[in-house]
């Protein structure tokens, strides 16, 4: 289903050069895994050294190349510091992609001015400074890509995560701002967001939560592979945004339309909806000011009510080729319906 033209020999120089920042687990981790099955070089960004370390070794298990960069997104120097040195190793950078995020579930008025900022910096200076870090070494190229995971939230906010979803509609309004700038100046470095479901990944096992039970993502809920396999796809098809999965185009569409019938909706649903039945333990690590230690990979803890999303992917990927199918399909029912009727009037006469 997924166009594997980035595959080549990991010993080639002409292999690609693939950073990912958040890489040690979650979408970040599933999304190396599957650059890795392409024979591709990485460079593996984030907190937790022996998360990376893991990845690494994942890595090179399924047949790529892998560098560790230690940095928190939120601080530039870090960044900078990480992508110097995947430049040094693999020669190069050819496709960056800004994951890393961090969140907060609470009532936006239970959320201090410090951590308020803190997500702020994280999942969305994060990106910015991802992107700094990126440009600076495809600019002098002019080739390049640089793709952004999104969410359906950059689109529609929803209660208790007011800074991962002013972030998100940030990180969207400061690529559309870029790609105009690069398009000016008929840049050949291509800027694309790929927008995520609710995915079973860790986010809801290390976030800080000040609500009274333990969060989870609303329901339908789709594996991490299904976002890694949209973020490939994206790496090789030349597409603005991609929406992954029905939910997500259905709630960026319906926001067009019915955004206050939403506001209301969201008001009855959107609390308990994003609380699951067991009770939040305070004493519980979050990673919003440091990594939390743990055998946390790419899945959360919702294995058995998530789903691949292999069919509602393909949908949401190949639409193009779905929406001509279907036309010319059309077409020729309305043709036979004609025809059918022409005869049956023939027939009388």
């Amino acid at each position: 289903m997924i166009d594997r033209n980035l595959k080549r020999d990991s010993t080639d120089p002409k292999a690609q050069v693939i950073v990912i920042t958040g890489a040690g687990a979650g979408v970040g981790r599933a999304t190396a895994q599957e650059f890795a099955r392409a024979g591709t070089r990485i460079g593996l960004i984030g907190r937790d050294r022996a998360r990376l370390e893991q990845a690494a070794n994942e890595v090179r298990n399924l047949g790529g190349e892998a560098v560790i960069g230690t940095a928190d997104v939120a601080d530039a120097a870090q960044v900078e510091a990480a992508a110097a040195l995947v430049e040094r190793t693999f020669g190069r950078i050819d496709i960056w992609i800004n994951n890393a995020m961090a969140t907060i579930y609470s009532p936006f008025e239970q959320i201090s001015a410090d951590d308020y900022k803190r997500a702020t910096e994280v999942t969305y200076l994060g990106a910015v400074y991802g992107t700094m870090a990126a440009l600076k070494r495809m600019k002098p190229l002019n080739r390049g890509i640089i793709i952004q995971v999104g969410s359906a939230l950059a689109y529609r906010a929803i209660p208790l995560q007011s800074p991962y979803c002013g972030a998100k509609f940030a990180i969207r309004g400061f690529t559309d701002a870029l790609r105009s700038e690069l398009l000016h100046d008929r840049s050949k470095i291509r800027l694309t967001m790929v927008h995520m479901p609710a995915l079973n990944t860790p986010q809801f096992d290390w976030g800080k939560n000040n609500m009274p039970k333990r969060p989870q993502p609303v329901p339908p809920i789709f594996e991490p592979e299904m976002a890694a396999k949209a973020i490939f796809w994206a790496a090789s098809h030349q597409r603005r945004e991609v929406y992954v999965g029905l939910p997500t185009v259905k709630v960026i569409w319906a926001n067009k339309f019915i955004p206050g019938w939403i506001d209301r909706y969201l008001a009855r649903s959107g609390y308990e909806g994003q609380q699951s039945s067991q009770p939040a333990d305070p004493s519980n690590p979050n990673n919003l000011w440091q990594a939390v230690e743990g055998d946390f990979a790419a899945h959360g803890r919702f294995d058995k009510r998530a789903k691949s999303g292999e069919l509602q992917l393909w949908a949401t990927l190949y639409r193009e080729p779905i929406a001509i199918g279907l036309l010319v399909a059309g077409v020729w029912a309305c043709r036979r319906l004609r025809e059918n009727r022409r005869l049956k009037t023939a027939g009388r006469q």
